[in-house]
Parts: C-alpha cells; structure tokens; sequence
C-alpha cells in the first residue's frame, strides 16, 4: 500500500517540459500539480483519523487507495487543465488519508521494540514506488505516446496494493475486530507543545522535500540536460531514501534521543543544497545523493516521531492528523512558492538558496525535540 504514496508526485517533475508545452501552464502552474496533494495530506488527516476512529484504519486505508488508483487512471484524460487537477486531487485526497493511518497501524500491530523496523520496511516500499515512477515516466511517455498515458499507466500499482490489502480488510470486516479503530474519536492535541514541536518540524522537513521533489528535475532540464536524464537524477535523489529510509527507523529502535540522527541528516540535505545553489553542474549525481540522504531521513525520523511521542495507537493517529494538517498544510505552498521565485527570477538560484536557509529553522527545532518530552495521550 505505501509503494502508491508517492507515485502521483514524483512521476510530474521529469515530464513538466512536456506538460508545460501542451497546457501552456506557468512554473506557478506546474507546482500546483505538486502542492495538490502536499495539501490534500494537511487537510484531509483529520477527516483520516475520524474515518479510521469510526469505520476502522483497515477498512479507510482500503477505501484510500481506491481512490488514489482512480485519481491515477483519470489522468489519462489529462490533455483537460481541469480534469489533470481535478485527478490530481482525488489522488491526493486517497494519499492523504493512507499516509496518515500508516504511523497509528506500526503502533497498533507492531510491538514497540519493532515500531523503528516496520516504519522502516514501509517507508522502503514508498521510496521504490517514488523511485520507479521518477526513473520511469519520461520513458513510459515515448513507449505510450503521451505524458498522460505515462501518468495514468501507475494506477497497476494501485490495483496490486488493492490486491494485496483485501485480506486484511475481509478479516476486519468479517469479525468486526477493533484492533484498528478506537472506541471513541481522539480529540487532536491543539494544546500539546509536543505535538506543536513535531507539527513545526514537519513544516520545514516537508517545505524543503516537496520543493525538491517538485523542481531538481526541471532544474537540469534547464541547464541543458534531457527529460531522461533529469528523471534518472530525480530517481536517485529518490533512491538513496530508501536507504536512509529503511536504516534510521531502525536505527532509531536503538537511540533514546532522536536528536542524535536528526542533525547529521539535516546537515547532509544543507551541504545538497547548497551544493545545488553554489555549483550545480561541477557534481549534480553527488547533490542529489546528499540531498536525498538528508531530506530521506528526515521524514523517517519524523515518522518514528510521530509513533514515539504518542502513548496509545489512538494518540498517535491524533497526533499524526494534527502534525500532518499543519505541517502538509503550510508545506504545500513550497512548490507553488519555489515556482514563483523561478518565474520571477528567471533561474533556480533563488529556489536553491530559500531551501538552503530553510534548514536553519529546521535545526532549531531538532535542538527542542528532548527525548523527556510528554507525550501525547
């Protein structure tokens, strides 16, 4: 099911030259297909934890993924401006509401010592699903005859995760198990500064992720480089988070203060960016691997956050919608954002150097995440 999380977004960037020249879209324009379901993960994880608290994290996950392999399939439709958002949307609602409930299923059905590795193996499958699409798309573009056969094309995997989930589903239907929903809706934790502490954290991890995702690829087609090759960069940048997304969750299982993986990942994706800003072309393969080995393993850590710092499978889907609606919800703006920098300025330079301060907030934030925090109940 994680591998579909990340096939709607990262499957845009090496095919923007070709979206651009058909629809005639502003960089602005593009980002949109980006922040879509950057947002759609901020404002639909709470409706997620309050499906999940009523229907069930099993069956709502299902229900999700349904709708991230429609919203897949109707960009075949694409040519349409309307119809390429209105797919892009339903997608991203159904990503909203999976990606949400995977934190509150790892603490629900996985014993605490294992939280780091099972967060590890998910994460795992949607970095293969960003890494496939990214290398993939352009490709898949010449094979299929169009951008928007390529982009509707990863609905199969949608139909696999569907698949592989009905099981599960049956059996919690079937006996009416609530070993996946709560008894009562969770309130969100508003007046925790835990959850405010994680939720800030979220918004500079993802500002700087999504941003990445949405223009390192155009960036190099910019500077001379062809669609293929800017999306087999983008796949790198996506490939080696699997390997920090695999090794920090668990590592992780065997660090009390988290603090001591969030600075060196966050130094790593600083020492990227700034490569990319100051010297784009001397070492591109290199920037993308720092990069993506920083900003990788942020977002894993921030997962294991998101399990650690909540005391029931409950907490941790409240804190999960909380944290994800504020930190999706503002994060959602860097690619749009990111894009008006570019049409104002002409060149990447400036969207370089934004992300590269991004990452002192970041850090002052990392300072605050004691390992003596309260957690959320």
């Amino acid at each position: 099911m994680a591998a579909n999380l990340r096939l709607a977004l990262a499957g845009v960037p090496p095919l923007v030259g070709l979206i651009t020249n058909d629809l005639h879209l502003s960089s602005a324009g593009v980002g949109v297909l980006t922040t879509l379901p950057v947002l759609c993960m901020g404002l639909f994880a709470p409706v997620a934890h309050w499906a999940s608290s009523r229907w069930g994290s099993v069956p709502t996950v299902f229900a999700a993924v349904i709708m991230m392999t429609f919203g897949s399939a109707l960009r075949w439709r694409g040519a349409n401006v309307v119809v390429l958002y209105a797919a892009t949307l339903v997608a991203g609602v159904g990503i909203a509401v999976a990606g949400t409930l995977l934190p509150r299923l790892v603490k629900t059905l996985f014993p605490a010592e294992r939280v780091g590795l099972a967060t590890g193996v998910y994460m795992l499958a949607m970095m293969l699903g960003a890494t496939a699409s990214a290398a993939l798309s352009a490709p898949l573009a010449g094979v299929l005859g169009s951008w928007e056969r390529s982009l509707a094309s990863w609905a199969v995997v949608g139909l696999v995760g569907l698949v592989a989930w009905t099981p599960l589903t049956r059996a919690v239907l079937r006996h009416r198990d609530d070993v996946t929903s709560g008894s009562a809706h969770t309130r969100l934790p508003w007046r925790h500064p835990t959850a405010w502490l994680i939720a800030a954290y979220l918004v500079t991890q993802s500002w700087a992720f999504y941003s990445t995702l949405a223009w390192l690829a155009p960036s190099f087609v910019r500077l001379g480089w062809d669609r293929e090759h800017a999306g087999y960069l983008l796949s790198l940048f996506s490939a080696v988070q699997i390997v920090a997304g695999l090794v920090m969750p668990v590592v992780s299982d065997r660090v009390s203060d988290l603090r001591f993986l969030l600075v060196p990942v966050t130094g790593l994706a600083t020492s990227g960016l700034l490569g990319l800003l100051l010297a784009p072309a001397s070492a591109p393969w290199l920037w993308a691997v720092l990069v993506g080995l920083g900003q990788g393993g942020a977002f894993a850590v921030a997962l294991v956050l998101l399990v650690r710092f909540a005391s029931t499978p409950q907490a941790s889907g409240g804190l999960s919608a909380m944290g994800f609606l504020v930190g999706y919800g503002i994060a959602s703006f860097g690619p749009v954002v990111m894009g008006v920098i570019l049409d104002r300025t002409g060149g990447f330079h400036g969207v370089w150097l934004v992300l590269a301060l991004l990452m002192v907030p970041q850090l002052v934030v990392v300072a605050a995440l004691r390992p003596a925090m309260r957690t959320v109940a």
